[in-house]
């Protein structure tokens, strides 16, 4: 059974274009929309009493309007909802569980503006064992035209990255659109590459050489499952997140990882997601990887 793509809403302008960027995605890849909208009792006291069943009612009216102007727009979409009460981060990692992907909206970008996933949205994509896009409230289904790329970080071995391609992968056979594969690499330090590498990259011929290796190796078994989609290598010297994000400034979509294991202070984003989530201009998938 094909999983759904699933939506989180909660009334902002941000949560309607994740629905509406959701909805799309879900018809590309013939597949169910499911959207999950949390919501929380608000005891306002006496003077300002307001119900539960009238909140939950407000709820409910909100949820029916924006799943009604999705089916509207997709008239042979299969949408189910889910109307919870409670802590919408439980809520939304449960429904990401059974997703295929979940899509949040988020807020602006920039250090004027703060961190733009919020408490909630850091979590879910923190904890989530299922790929998390985020998009802004300005996305627009023109911004997913012909000739924009799905840009995609890779590091490491091609096991550590295997995941997070294969999405990238995915998500461009799914639109007709070519994958850019970026790889970033930096001077050595004791930190940066092993004796065992450095061996490797004088094999290779220089650094630079063995990054390319690297990359082209890495890519190898999605060029061969998805032969009809192109992907460009692009191997930087820099910053892994300014890399990645001077690549995307014309992507429909940026694929970034997340390490799935938990560390001692539970789990974390990751440097390099956490720059692209600020400031990336279009949607931003987060894949767990091991």
């Amino acid at each position: 059974m094909t999983r759904p793509i699933t939506a989180g809403l909660d009334g902002s302008e941000e949560s309607l274009a994740a629905l509406a960027w959701a909805a799309r995605e879900a018809v590309r890849r013939d597949a169910s929309l499911h959207v999950v909208h949390a919501w929380r009792f608000q005891d306002r006291g006496a003077a300002g009493t307001v119900t539960r069943e009238t909140q939950e009612g407000w709820a409910r009216d909100a949820l029916a309007s924006a799943v009604g102007t999705v089916t509207e727009r997709h008239p042979g979409l299969t949408v189910t909802t889910d109307l919870r009460e409670g802590d919408a981060v439980a809520a939304l990692l449960a429904a990401a569980g059974e997703a295929e992907t979940l899509v949040l909206g988020s807020r602006g970008h920039g250090p004027v503006v703060g961190f733009l996933l919020g408490s909630v949205g850091q979590q879910v994509i923190a904890e989530a064992t299922r790929p998390v896009v985020l998009v802004r409230s300005g996305d627009e289904a023109a911004a997913e035209a012909a000739g924009r790329e799905v840009v995609v970080g890779q590091q490491g071995e091609p096991e550590d990255s295997a995941d997070v391609v294969g999405f990238a992968c995915e998500a461009a056979a799914a639109r007709g659109a070519t994958v850019r594969a970026v790889r970033a690499w930096a001077l050595p330090t004791v930190f940066t590459y092993s004796p065992g590498s450095m061996a490797l990259a004088d094999e290779a011929g220089g650094l630079e050489q063995y990054e390319h290796k690297a990359l082209g190796e890495a890519l190898a078994p999605w060029r061969e499952r998805f032969p009809d989609v192109p992907v460009v290598e692009h191997v930087e010297m820099g910053s892994a997140g300014q890399v990645l994000l001077s690549a995307s400034a014309n992507a429909q979509l940026v694929v970034v990882g997340r390490r799935a294991r938990r560390s001692a202070v539970g789990a974390r984003i990751g440097s390099v997601a956490h720059g692209v989530l600020h400031h990336a201009e279009c949607p931003v998938a987060v894949v767990p990887h091991m």
